[in-house]
């Protein structure tokens, strides 16, 4: 009779190798009998399938695993090249790239002359030496300021400061050196002013005779050619300034030989603009030889 195999009798438990605690078959015979072979084969043959299918399973998840690794590249490849926010581009920025090493050439700094101050040019006898008239300084037969437009009268020129002055005014020409006077009347509806500008050898001497001049120190006022004596024995408005190696005066009043009151508007308007464009045409000289300084 052929032996009886492990697990068709003794025992229901069948052997597993997958399984932990699982026992071999073997013939029920004496310690001496045979295994049986048939059973071995099976267990060799289910061993083998299922490391097959292991093998396969785990290339299958590699597989994937791949694929997906993949993707994500190609995903991460297709998207924007600029950097999300809070991160920083792997790109190098133009900062970033390394600078030359060449030397760079170098220039000595250069700077143009300080421009000429025409004022310099009217400070000094010895610098202002332009020609000097009564029309060189107040040219034309009119003047026009703004909208007005004074009709130009009568001028003068005397060396003898003190002869054309009144009052406390010859003593400080004389004091301080005045060396030319030079004198024009402007007239416009019954108001005239007398514009006279004293000529020193510097700026400090014409500076010192505008702060010793008081309110008693005019010019004499110049009528003719038209325009009839003003300020002779009436109440005139006056100025006192000077710029550069000038003092300038003004006497301003009615023809008529009216007082003038602080109410009298065109005539304090008239004096006003006087004494502007004197001002003007004395910087104009300087700035004109500082001009022809420049180019010479």
């Amino acid at each position: 009779m052929r032996p009886m195999s492990f697990g068709q009798g003794g025992s229901s438990q069948q052997w597993d190798p997958w399984k932990p605690n699982s026992q071999q078959p073997w013939s029920g015979g004496s310690a001496g009998g045979s295994p049986d072979w048939a059973a071995l084969a099976d267990a060799s043959e289910a061993r083998a399938k299922r490391r097959r299918l292991l093998f396969i399973g785990g290339g299958a998840l590699a597989a994937v695993a791949i694929g997906t690794a993949v993707a994500v590249a190609v995903v991460s490849a297709g998207g924007s090249n600029q950097a999300s926010p809070g991160t920083e581009s792997q790109l190098p920025g133009v900062s970033d790239l390394p600078s030359p090493t060449g030397t760079v050439p170098s220039f000595e700094p250069t700077s143009a002359p300080p421009p000429l101050d025409p004022k310099d040019f009217v400070a000094s006898a010895q610098k202002d030496k332009a020609p000097l008239s009564p029309d060189i300084l107040f040219p034309g037969t009119q003047l026009t300021m703004g909208d007005t437009v004074y009709k130009k009268g009568p001028t003068a020129d005397t060396k003898d400061c003190a002869s054309a002055a009144k009052a406390t005014l010859p003593k400080v020409l004389t004091d301080n050196g005045c060396t030319r006077l030079i004198r024009v009347t402007y007239s416009r509806d019954g108001v005239a002013v007398t514009v006279g500008v004293a000529v020193f050898a510097t700026e400090a001497q014409a500076t010192k005779a505008k702060q010793q001049a008081d309110a008693k120190s005019i010019v004499k006022s110049l009528s003719g050619g038209g325009v009839k004596d003003f300020c002779v024995g009436a109440v005139c408005r006056s100025t006192t300034n000077a710029y550069g190696r000038y003092a300038y005066f003004t006497l301003a009043g009615f023809t008529s030989g009216k007082d003038v009151t602080e109410k009298d508007k065109a005539v304090f308007k008239t004096g006003d603009d006087l004494q502007e464009f004197t001002y003007r045409q004395i910087r104009r000289r300087g700035e004109a030889q500082a001009s022809a300084a420049a180019v010479g």
